[in-house]
């Protein structure tokens, strides 16, 4: 029986932690950091169960059904699970995620040097998705290219601007936003969102996977084994990297007053810590983390269509980074605009799944539990979604101050009350005809 080998474990480790830390992982801490201010650590603890305990939660889930989303939603049906994973494979790959990449890192990078000009952003991202499409055409080398290569580099990058975070602080923490004053678990919890880090893991799930067999492991018990240390591997990772840059927003208030991003904070830190090399430093570092995961969604989003439309996994790729390409021409704060509104509302379905999936022994029936329990949790995920834009002010009064509203997670409270009507019906129902037979 064909195992992995310790330094073959620990690559897939760093290649699962290298396709987690992109854009968002970089630049959402240290804005909440900065907002933050004295109540920095209850944000952070809030920020790090929606960004790397629901993450690693759903690495688990995916290796024990075998890493297909499908299979983690089939008790919904074929075609509802079929569109939840669609609009989460579109949301983390070519409408949101994958083109998020290419603007932070032009931002950070090259935006400094050149302004913000529409030209400069087209020939970089067209040279990004370029680099991207190259190492995507051969997904069963993502183990040796990113794993043992570009992984390292991108955690001694990471590992010395979170030593320099602690050992080499810009100044003071300052004064929190009334939101942050308010309530600064709920907004971390929130922000967490933002790194898409659950809908990247129900979509890397499959990279995991089929890159433990191309090493030529077949069974489903060493598979899950393998793909459940991956995960752990890359979640302390993550807590790690999100400590020290909250930590270091938290420290840049002197420095970093006013900013509108975590892009701007990070750049304001390495130029006061470090001068002009560190902004050196800070583009290549970006850079990186951000080619890695947009190759890991390309990957996983062209493996998912290829076995749901008639076109070839290749063909896929080109089609994903040429409209990539695109959208990323949209800018930075018009993708992050246009994306809170989606992931608010498709977040809590996404976390249902994954939750009751560790459940699934203790009912008769998962589609009498699961079915209602989503659709409730995506129902109110939505009036979560439309609240924060424009045209929350034509929700009808009850709706604007449901439970929990205002932290942003109304859909909780009617999602436990659903789970607990839908126990019961199914305690009374009993087994399933079917089951029975």
């Amino acid at each position: 029986m064909k195992v992995l080998k310790g330094q073959d474990v620990l690559a897939l480790g760093f290649m699962t932690f290298a396709l987690f830390v992109g854009a968002g992982n970089i630049i959402f801490p240290p804005i909440v950091g900065l907002q933050s201010g004295p109540h920095v650590w209850m944000a952070a603890l809030g920020f790090l169960i929606t960004a790397v305990g629901l993450p690693v939660i759903t690495v688990i889930a995916l290796a024990k059904v075998g890493g297909g989303m499908d299979a983690l939603s089939s008790p919904i049906g074929k075609v509802a699970g079929g569109l939840l994973a669609a609009v989460c494979y579109l949301s983390v790959g070519p409408l949101f995620a994958t083109p998020r990449t290419a603007t932070v890192s032009f931002e950070v990078g090259v935006a400094p040097l050149t302004g913000e000009s529409s030209t400069a952003l087209f020939i970089y991202s067209l040279v990004y998705f370029l680099l991207v499409l190259a190492v995507s055409m051969y997904p069963g080398k993502l183990l040796d290219t990113v794993g043992r290569f570009l992984a390292p580099l991108k955690i001694i990058a990471l590992a010395a601007l979170g030593i320099a975070a602690f050992m080499l602080p810009a100044g003071t923490t300052g004064e929190a936003l009334p939101a942050y004053e308010a309530s600064a678990f709920s907004q971390g919890f929130i922000n967490g969102y933002l790194t898409m880090d659950t809908l990247g893991a129900l979509v890397f799930g499959i990279v995991i996977v089929n890159a433990i067999r191309s090493r030529g492991v077949e069974s489903p018990r060493l598979i899950t084994r393998y793909a459940i240390i991956a995960g752990l591997i890359a979640g302390v990772g993550l807590a790690l990297v999100y400590i020290s840059l909250f930590r270091l927003g938290a420290s840049s208030h002197e420095i970093a007053a006013g900013a509108s991003n975590g892009a701007a904070v990070l750049h304001a830190y390495v130029q006061h810590t470090f001068g002009s090399l560190g902004s050196g430093f800070l583009a290549v570092l970006i850079a990186l983390a951000c080619l890695v995961t947009a190759v890991g969604l390309t990957c996983a989003c062209a493996e998912y269509f290829s076995q749901v439309l008639p076109l070839s996994y290749r063909v896929l790729v080109v089609i994903l980074c040429g409209f990539s390409l695109l959208i990323s021409n949209l800018g930075l704060t018009k993708l992050i605009m246009f994306s809170i509104p989606v992931l608010t509302a498709i977040y809590p379905p996404c976390i249902v799944v994954v939750g009751l999936s560790f459940c699934k022994e203790l009912w008769n029936s998962q589609v009498r539990i699961l079915a209602p329990v989503m659709l409730v949790s995506l129902i109110f995920g939505m009036v979560d979604a439309i609240k924060g834009t424009s045209l929350g002010v034509n929700l009808p009064n009850f709706l604007a101050h449901l439970p929990l509203s205002e932290q942003g997670l109304a859909w909780l409270v009617p999602s436990v009350a659903t789970l607990a009507i839908a126990i019961g019906c199914d305690r009374l129902l009993g087994k399933p005809r079917e089951a029975l037979a």
